[in-house]
């Protein structure tokens, strides 16, 4: 009893998110499609094979306690950085200390890095001798793109790895087990009202979940001795903030992004910006919008309008830069005007169907005047020969053919009357009268 009493006085003093850490891949919550039976991490750990990688999701869906599942479950030595305090040295030092147990001990490191996205382009250069000779099992941990955060050469020594959401039946797991295991929580009777409203509230974040469940817990008055009622008052005092129906993770997400990208290919900037606040408001990451926006200055202005594309790529510098609250502003900005230009999509539509022609024909050879002749053979061979260079004539234009012969006739792009495509489409009219563009 005596040793009961110790060991629950001693985690009292641990947070209730890291009491509840997984311990096995059994106890995991999420990301079936890299930890269930086949799959690629699992795979990993049943060979005793780590690997490098990059694990790329939203905070709080288990990126840190995989790495360290990872590191357990193969019996490697551990070693956890933070890159908002790391330094090169800290770097050197845990290489080092690599190279020690590698050559004493035969024992493989792995050096985990958490929001790698943070650390400087020399910081990431100093991992790349250690990651390519194996002195070190790199895992990054990033809520942002790789592909913008992470240095080519390092990301290309790495497996990259994107963690989903949690999604409900994931957290009523971590409820359930918080509720039925933990050492200090087992033994109470503790009801949630209504655990949909404590899940939406975390925003997606399992580790804001275990926190608030615990804060929670604290200021909640039992009924009787060991039984608490943890209702939607309390979680909204726990949150300290008026609740917004918007949930990251949950079905809310998905619509009201769905509302935003259709209010401005609607052409309606009041609306756009409605629900641009309903997400701001609800914690949306802004560089998430932003990047929509982009895709959708494309796929749905493209031409009518090509500033808009500049302008959204504009925005996620911006909102990159000054982030929130300024970033609203620029959010704004950019959201009104997509919203009030001339739409169309006659640039998406040609690619996807240039792209379905690719898929569904096979290789069509390249016109013996547009292929390159670097070589004097290659001249003799008739590639290069009769292309004419279109600077040589009148309006710099001269008609010939560009597509294959299979295809010569085809038309992908057909712009509409809207906006500069209008004059785009003059102009290929005038150009070249043969191609029906309507």
């Amino acid at each position: 009893m005596e040793l009961f009493n110790d060991i629950e006085k001693t985690n009292k003093y641990i947070p209730l998110a890291e009491r509840m850490r997984p311990k096995s891949l059994e106890e995991f919550a999420g990301q079936e499609h890299l930890i269930g039976k086949d799959k690629p991490i699992r795979l990993m750990i049943e060979k005793n094979e780590p690997v490098s990688m990059i694990l790329w999701g939203p905070p709080g869906v288990g990126k840190t306690t995989l790495a360290i599942l990872v590191a357990e479950q193969t019996n490697t030595n551990f070693i956890q950085l933070s890159s908002v305090s790391a330094g090169v040295k800290d770097v050197r030092n845990a290489i080092e200390k690599a190279k020690f147990l590698r050559n004493r001990e035969g024992k493989k490191t792995i050096l985990f890095i958490d929001e790698i996205h943070r650390f400087n382009k020399a910081q990431q250069d100093s991992l790349l001798h250690s990651v390519e000779k194996g002195i070190i099992i790199l895992i990054g941990a990033t809520t942002e793109n790789p592909s913008f955060e992470v240095i080519s050469p390092l990301l290309s020594r790495c497996r990259l790895y994107i963690l989903e959401e949690l999604r409900y039946k994931d957290f009523k797991k971590i409820l359930k087990n918080t509720l039925e295991k933990d050492i200090l929580f087992k033994n109470k009777n503790i009801t949630i009202e209504d655990d949909k409203f404590l899940i939406r509230m975390c925003g997606g974040d399992a580790r804001k979940l275990l926190n608030a469940l615990e804060f929670a817990i604290k200021i909640t008055k039992p009924k009787q001795k060991n039984t608490y009622i943890i209702t939607n008052e309390i979680i909204k005092e726990v949150f300290q903030t008026r609740y917004i129906k918007y949930d990251k993770n949950l079905e809310e997400h998905y619509n009201i992004i769905s509302a935003f990208i259709k209010s401005i290919r609607g052409s309606d900037p009041d609306a756009a910006v409605y629900w641009l606040g309903r997400m701001l408001k609800g914690g949306e990451d802004p560089k998430f919008i932003a990047r929509r926006m982009i895709i959708l200055a494309s796929e749905d202005i493209g031409n009518a309008d090509p500033y808009a594309i500049t302008l959204a790529v504009s925005t996620f510098t911006a909102v990159d830069y000054i982030g929130m609250p300024e970033a609203r502003i620029v959010l704004s900005q950019c959201a009104t005007y997509l919203a009030s230009c001339p739409k169309s999509n006659a640039s998406y539509l040609a690619i996807e169907n240039a792209m379905n022609d690719v898929e569904k024909n096979p290789d069509y050879e390249v016109p013996l005047h547009l292929r390159n002749a670097p070589t004097k053979l290659m001249g003799e061979l008739g590639y290069g020969k009769e292309y004419k260079y279109a600077h040589d004539y009148e309006e710099h234009y001269i008609e010939q053919q560009y597509l294959p012969d299979e295809l010569k006739d085809k038309v992908y792009y057909k712009p509409t009357d809207l906006g500069r495509e209008e004059k785009i489409k003059q102009r290929l009219k005038s150009l070249n009268p043969k191609k029906k563009r309507d």
